[in-house]
């Protein structure tokens, strides 16, 4: 598996990704803001893809102005074999270790993001604050990463 700067043309397979997770995460693949956001955020260096086999397997969106992980995804196929992982700590090395770090994900009550928590706090993320509902409706945190990481 290598992690690579994703650009424009590999869009399809990014929508394949999120299409996988459009249940737990809210409409992405039919709303052109979501792929406009995909695009700009290619043609600026701020999406990172895995890829296996040719394959883009996961990917992760961030932003070094409000210096935050907007996105993760990983393809249920894939899962459990430590992309996730790779991905944040490549977006984390491209992130200002200078500044906390945010990103918001599933509170502890849903199951289903329990995976990605622990993620993040293995990274030293903790939570900081209610997130609201996203919007497929499921309560989120915001978690944030001090200054040292820890």
């Amino acid at each position: 598996m290598e992690i690579i700067f994703s650009k424009p043309d590999n869009i399809d397979s990014w929508l394949r990704l999120a299409a996988e997770v459009e249940a737990i995460f809210g409409p992405m693949v039919d709303v052109p803001e979501f792929r406009a956001g995909l695009i700009q955020a290619m043609q600026e260096n701020r999406a990172l893809g895995a890829i296996s086999d040719g394959t883009l397997v996961g990917g992760i969106i961030f932003d070094t102005d409000t210096n935050e992980i907007l996105w993760l995804v990983v393809s249920n196929a894939a899962r459990g074999k430590g992309i996730g992982r790779c991905l944040i700590g490549e977006a984390i090395n491209h992130l200002d270790s200078n500044r906390p770090i945010r990103v918001q994900t599933y509170d502890s009550t849903i199951e289903i993001g329990a995976a990605a928590r622990a993620l993040y706090s293995e990274f030293g993320f903790r939570d900081l604050r209610d997130g609201g509902l996203n919007p497929a409706g499921l309560p989120t945190r915001i978690m944030e990463r001090s200054i040292s990481g820890k």
